[in-house]
């Protein structure tokens, strides 16, 4: 049993110990090369690697099998094809400037016996153009659809469109695809249909195509869309509160597409209207208290008209400071900042004397304990001279 098993160990040790049992597995002599892709009009280069060349040159050629460059000598007429690199184990050349046309496969050919050989697939990608964006004739009114179409030619393979307006991106239709009449590139085609608002006035509809060969790029087109709109107004004092016997405006500011070229002025319970005319202003040179009220301006376009209302309170005039009563108001606070200064002195003294008044007192009642009264000096002294007195008529 145990034998049968062992064979096939010992038939793989001794296909491994057999001289060139290591070129079982690879061809030291076989070339190899890459697959390459290049955006119509950029340069690729084609590299061939062998490891062993057995004496002999490697080769290049195009699709058609004509002869591009055999070792460092070149084959066929085209100064778009230069040689890179010439050695006995590889053999690079450059084209440039590529057509879709140069898109194939390219053979690298080592001519050993037998003769081996290698394939490079060299894809060209179609750069698309820029792409058009149609349908759109003139203004629009506001709810109205829009429809616009987008196309680009030129790309391979087949590139793709989206749709945006402003930074929103919009839902077209899915990417139409129709072969050029070269029968290697492609046209692709996508619209897209949405509803106008008035935030839509102004704005850009942008169409973008996608594609590798772009590599990242922006290649888009925009289309600036006007939106017609009824207009819309809001009334603005000046100033913001106003009072009896100040000069006030009213602004009436209007909006819409057209902007309103006609303003109508009213007051309720006022007849007739107050003013009519292309300014929006309403101008109350000296204000009373009898122009309190509603006011309502009515802006009009060829759209339609929009009016807007007001409520006007008048307020009583307010004093206004004469600059001698603002003169008198600094020198109060400078005599008021002067005086609290002075209070907080005399407190801060006040304080000082009570202390020191007290300890003085107190050493004046220590020393009058030792002292003699005064009154007592003065019977002393009348007594000493009466003694004296009798003293001396004793003596006599």
């Amino acid at each position: 049993m145990g034998a049968p098993s062992a064979l096939p160990l010992l038939l793989l040790l001794a296909c491994s110990w057999a001289p060139g049992g290591a070129n079982l597995s690879q061809d030291d002599s076989q070339p190899w090369t890459s697959d390459e892709t290049v955006v119509a009009g950029g340069t690729v280069v084609l590299k061939c690697q062998v490891k062993d060349h057995e004496d002999s040159s490697l080769q290049w050629s195009n699709p058609a099998q004509q002869t591009l460059y055999f070792g460092e000598k070149r084959a066929l007429r085209d100064n778009r094809i230069q040689l890179v690199s010439s050695t006995p184990h590889e053999l690079s050349i450059s084209i440039s400037n590529v057509a879709l046309a140069d898109e194939g496969e390219y053979t690298c050919s080592i001519f050993t016996m037998p003769v081996r050989t290698a394939k490079s697939l060299v894809t060209v990608l179609g750069i698309p153009q820029k792409p058009i964006i149609t349908g759109y004739k003139s203004s629009l009114r506001e709810k109205e659809t829009a429809t616009l179409n987008c196309q680009s030619s030129g790309s391979k393979p087949a590139a793709q469109l989206t749709w945006r307006k402003g930074d929103k991106e919009l839902h077209g239709d899915q990417t139409r695809v129709q072969e050029d009449p070269n029968g290697k590139t492609f046209t692709v085609s996508s619209s897209v249909s949405f509803q106008v608002t008035r935030e839509d006035d102004g704005a850009s509809i942008v169409c973008s195509v996608n594609h590798e060969s772009l590599k990242g790029a922006d290649r888009s087109t925009s289309q600036r869309i006007e939106v017609l709109y009824t207009p819309t107004a809001l009334i603005r004092p000046e100033p913001a509160h106003p009072r009896e016997g100040q000069k006030l405006l009213l602004h009436c500011e209007g909006r819409g597409n057209p902007v309103p070229q006609q303003y109508l002025w009213v007051k309720e319970g006022s007849e007739p209207p107050l003013k009519m005319t292309q300014e929006s202003a309403l101008i109350f040179p000296f204000l009373n208290k009898s122009d309190s009220g509603t006011y309502g301006c009515t802006a009009t376009s060829n759209m339609g008209s929009y009016t807007a209302y007001f409520t006007l309170n008048v307020n009583d005039p307010s004093p206004v400071p004469s600059s001698s009563s603002t003169y008198h108001a600094i020198i109060g606070g400078i005599v008021a900042f002067i005086v609290f200064l002075l209070l907080i002195l005399l407190i801060f003294l006040g304080h000082y004397l009570i202390r020191h008044k007290g300890t003085y007192l107190t050493h004046e009642a220590k020393g009058s304990d030792d002292a003699p009264d005064a009154d007592t000096a003065i019977i002393n002294a009348e007594g000493g001279q009466s003694g004296g007195d009798d003293k001396k008529e004793y003596f006599i």
